[in-house]
């Protein structure tokens, strides 16, 4: 009988600490999932910004770009 107790006793410590280790291990792998699909996602909107401007600055460039631009020079050719 004592060894029925502690068969069915252990068998039952075993599974629990199997489920508890699968909730774990499932929890701890979606938020990894997570972390890396979020990161994925702004790296991707942030290289879409940087290509814009990019991009923008060199077709189309604003007046104060200009001016800095044409002061450089100006300080560059006095020096």
């Amino acid at each position: 009988m004592l060894r029925t107790r502690l068969l069915w006793f252990t068998l039952g410590f075993s599974v629990s600490g199997a489920s508890i280790a699968h909730l774990v291990w499932r929890d701890l792998y979606a938020e990894r999932y997570a972390i890396s699909s979020d990161m994925k996602e702004k790296f991707h909107a942030l290289e879409g910004r940087v290509s814009g401007l990019e991009s923008a600055s060199y077709e189309n460039p604003s007046p104060a770009q200009v001016i800095s631009l044409s002061l450089c020079t100006s300080l560059n050719s006095s020096l």
